[in-house]
């Protein structure tokens, strides 16, 4: 896989992180920088672990359907950016959540980072340097949750939702590329 597809499955993962800290910025008085990076970095954390986790899981049966691999990726991508763009429509209205607890921080994180288990898998299935992926989807939380704590101080809610639809977007057209590529380019 190329850096540039890693880059953008990173952007596709952390849009769940992003739009959890543009919630957390929002319901919060005024900007922690160390709260905010803290909070930020267990994101990122559980980000980079869980790929790494779904790759590990992955090898383990990677051969047994190796014939149809690209099928597992592109339907566990396209899985999880349906179910992205499909919470994003249905998440209650004024639900707002009161980022100051270390359990609350940890559960933000590992809820936006199950996707990134399923994806892990899907690495498993195709050609990927998973330290270097690891590294990149991890880098691109950090960043993403922090500018998100920025963004939700003052925009909010605005963003949020699109954020989410974005991301399922971002991931289902990966899965279409994986299945284009080993259709037509293997």
């Amino acid at each position: 896989m190329d850096i540039l597809s890693i880059i953008i499955i990173a952007i596709g993962l952390s849009a769940d992180s992003f739009a959890v800290s543009v919630s957390n910025g929002f319901s919060k008085n005024k900007l922690d920088f160390k709260y905010n990076f803290l909070t930020a970095t267990s994101f990122a954390l559980f980000q980079a672990g869980m790929p790494l986790l779904g790759w590990l899981l992955g090898n383990s049966f990677a051969e047994d359907v190796k014939a149809a691999d690209h099928w597992i990726a592109f339907g566990l991508l396209s899985l999880i950016g349906i179910k992205m763009i499909y919470e994003s429509f249905n998440k209650e209205p004024g639900k707002e959540t009161k980022p100051l607890k270390f359990y609350i921080v940890i559960t933000q994180s590992f809820a936006t980072s199950i996707d990134a288990l399923i994806v892990g898998i899907s690495f498993a299935f195709i050609k990927v340097n998973i330290i270097e992926t690891i590294v990149i989807i991890g880098f691109t939380t950090l960043l993403f949750s922090l500018s998100g704590f920025c963004i939700g101080k003052r925009y909010g809610k605005k963003i949020s939702k699109h954020a989410e639809i974005i991301g399922g977007i971002i991931l289902i057209l990966l899965g279409i590329k994986i299945l284009i590529e080993h259709i037509y380019f293997s």
